[in-house]
């Protein structure tokens, strides 16, 4: 039995066609979930602010080498790449930053009040200055075109970070609050007013009397790390040199100024950096002139004295060439002297800068070396010939390019020229603001409020295990007798035996007759005809494995069926502890079965009238303290006798097996008895445990009754049950 029961739920194969059966039955759940979803994220679109962006891009270009033979350098060491990580890095710096927020004040927040949800949303539209009117007779919030400009705010360091109160009065006055709500000052637009250790001046304030705002002083370092975070600088495109500046907020003129100011106090610190550089640089070409210009001298007159006393001895052609060369290589490493004393004074001998120039230094030498070799195979005269006139060249080329390098020096300290410009300025489209972005959010809603329905309903069918297909309990060696389908009506009334919502109304079987659970209930009737044959009385137990599965339901309109095909039934509410069956015939007995089988009332004393003329019936009675003991008692036994002969059928509803003990007991007295299984709530492994407690009891259930069977897309309950009625005549 086990064995089979397991077969039938670790089945890991994927039926699709239960899955879109499960997705159609709950398809209007689905709907109105998804519709949920899209419905907040519609309005989250129309009720958030707008927020709007500022652009702007900057040109940085290659920097142009302050001492001669520095290109060859820099290419040498690959610094010829874009500058621009070095220059988002200071357009990003506090130097940069805090200058905005120094200029802007940004450090003073100040915020009107808003109708909580959808203030906002009411208060567009106005521009500042403009204000709109008070709506609802709520004059401390603010209904559009609110402006509060603080000028000076000095607070003491307790009140730094704090929240005060700013609250508006008639004719630009107003007064401020501190935290707890005690006044701090007063005064009007334009005063300089002190109070309690706060300094405080408003330059502007255009607002309806009463309206309240919130102001905060926030640290300067907060307000620029803020800034630092919420600015986003990027280069466009690879080593291109341009830097594209981004800056979000819900005010878009502010938007706009912030990244002005940004980008304004960058290039003017571009220039000043530039500029300083400029100047050291003509310092320290302006400290190397003399030196170079005494060597020039000096070289120039061992020239002359040399000449004099050789009486002008000419170079020869292959001397001159040589001298060239000679030339050339003196006059590149004295450059690179020159480059030395000033990497030096700025670099450390481990800078890969301070590196190649002496790797350059080094080759250098060792040509300067070959071409002494070849100078020592030149006569004597020729050889101090030559050695002079490379002095005398050598020096004089240093002296030109330094006095040519100290005018581009000394032109680009006075012209403050940086390198790099404001290629777009700031600039905001207040008609297209970037967030939020309603046509995305509004998908992104749909799309996940159609997953959590999904989510939900399969997660729902995961955890709900309960019976859905009669085949099931079939399997469990219990035949099933009847499937009745849920019916409209009958979930109008009571289903579970709960008291009727008016009061005492007609059985389902009575007032909708042409029903499909009542039609169910007419086939149970039949088998019942052929299953009792064999029983060795005429007493039916109705039963469940746990509560709410409906079998006072089917009881009820069971005995109601019979009744109507002309047999006396005799309807016994056997759950002397928690039965209802009589508030579902709307009948309120003073004694019942307990009374019965306390000895305190006779047969006749409880006996009621059903709902039809054929039907009698007998209530639980007063709930006594020991209902099994009860049941167990020879009274029991003789009661039993008693209706047996009275009527044709003797229906008794019992509790839940699971529960007590109670069904057992009566078990033994009843000829039939029928485990009622509910859909989608008796698990099988439930039902299973219920068979076995009977059985252990001695009691043989005779079938089931698979009840509630409601309609699906797919599986047994498409196909259980149809309509058939009589046409009209």
């Amino acid at each position: 039995m086990t064995t089979k029961i397991d077969q039938a739920h670790d089945d890991d194969t994927i039926d699709l066609n239960a899955l879109l059966g499960t997705l159609l039955d709950h398809k209007w759940l689905i709907v109105a979930i998804t519709g949920t979803f899209f419905v907040v994220g519609l309005l989250y679109t129309l009720l958030a602010t707008p927020i709007y962006q500022a652009t702007a891009v900057v040109q940085v270009e290659q920097k142009t080498p302050s001492l001669p033979g520095l290109t060859d350098l820099t290419q040498s060491l690959g610094t010829t790449a874009s500058q621009a990580v070095t220059e988002i890095a200071l357009i990003t710096s506090r130097l940069v930053i805090g200058q905005a927020v120094g200029d802007l004040r940004l450090d003073i927040q100040t915020q009107p009040w808003r109708l909580p949800i959808v203030g906002d949303y009411l208060s567009r539209g106005h521009d500042p200055g403009h204000l709109g009117s008070p709506r609802f007779g709520l004059s401390r919030y603010g209904w559009g075109g609110e402006v509060l400009d603080i000028f000076k705010l000095d607070l003491p360091d307790t009140m730094v970070g704090s929240k005060l109160e700013l609250r508006t009065g008639e004719h630009n006055q107003f007064s401020l609050y501190d935290d707890k709500g005690k006044r701090i000052l007063e005064g009007a637009v334009g005063e300089l007013i002190h109070g309690r250790g706060v300094t405080m001046q408003v330059k502007q304030l255009t607002a309806n009397p009463g309206t309240r705002f919130d102001v905060v002083e926030q640290p300067a370092l907060t307000t620029i790390g803020h800034l630092q975070t919420d600015v986003v600088a990027l280069e466009e495109g690879n080593d291109s040199g341009i830097i594209g500046l981004t800056y979000n907020n819900a005010d878009p003129v502010l938007a706009q100024q912030v990244l002005a100011h940004i980008t304004t106090a960058y290039v003017r610190q571009n220039v000043e950096r530039n500029s300083a550089e400029a100047a050291s640089q003509l310092q320290f070409v302006k400290d190397q002139l003399p030196k170079v210009r005494q060597d020039l001298d000096k070289a120039q007159a061992a020239m002359t004295v040399f000449q004099t006393q050789t009486h002008a001895v000419d170079l020869s052609m292959q001397t001159k060439g040589l001298l060239d060369q000679i030339v050339a290589v003196e006059t590149n490493i004295q450059q690179l002297h020159l480059q030395e004393a000033d990497i030096d004074r700025r670099f450390t001998h481990d800078h890969p800068a301070y590196k190649a120039l002496q790797q350059q230094m080094g080759q250098l030498e060792a040509q300067k070396s070959q071409m002494q070799k070849e100078v020592g195979g030149l006569p004597d005269s020729q050889q101090q010939l030559l050695k002079l006139n490379r002095d005398v060249q050598v020096s004089s080329n240093t002296y030109t390019s330094l006095l040519n390098q100290a005018q581009q020096l000394d032109i680009a300290r006075a012209g403050t020229v940086g390198n790099v410009r404001i290629v777009d300025t700031s600039a905001v489209d207040k008609t297209q603001p970037v967030q939020p972005r309603k046509a995305l959010i509004i998908i992104i809603a749909t799309f996940l409020g159609g997953f959590v329905a999904l989510a939900f309903v399969f997660l729902k069918q995961i955890l709900n295990r309960g019976i859905e297909d009669p085949a099931i309990i079939e399997d469990l060696d219990l035949p099933v007798y009847a499937s009745v389908p849920l019916s409209p009506s009958q979930t109008s009334r009571s289903f579970n035996g709960h008291r009727p919502r008016n009061g005492r109304g007609p059985l389902l079987a009575i007032s909708d007759p042409a029903d499909l659970a009542v039609e169910a209930i007419r086939s149970l009737r039949t088998s019942l005809h052929f299953a009792r044959l064999e029983a060795k009385n005429n007493v039916l137990m109705i039963t469940g494995s746990s509560p709410n599965a409906g079998k006072t339901f089917i009881s009820a309109n069971l005995a109601a069926v019979i009744a109507q095909a002309g047999q006396r039934v005799l309807l016994v509410d056997g759950d002397m502890r928690r039965g209802t069956l009589h508030h579902l015939l709307g009948i309120k007995p003073p004694m019942g079965l307990s009374d019965v089988l306390v000895g305190g009332a006779e047969l006749s004393e409880v006996l009621q009238q059903g709902p039809l003329p054929k039907v009698d019936f007998i209530s639980r009675g007063r709930v006594p303290p020991n209902p099994s003991e009860l049941l167990m008692h020879e009274n029991f036994t003789r009661f039993i006798a008693d209706v047996v002969s009275a009527y044709d059928l003797v229906i008794i509803d019992t509790p839940p097996i699971l529960a007590v003990t109670d069904a057992a007991v009566i078990g033994h007295h009843a000829g039939t008895s029928l485990l009622v299984a509910r859909f989608g709530l008796n698990k099988a492994r439930e039902l299973a445990l219920a068979k076995q407690r009977f059985e252990h009891n001695g009691v043989e259930l005779k079938g089931a009754i698979f009840n509630a069977v409601e309609r699906r897309s797919s599986g047994y309950s498409t196909y259980a049950y149809y309509k058939y009625k009589a046409d009209p005549a």
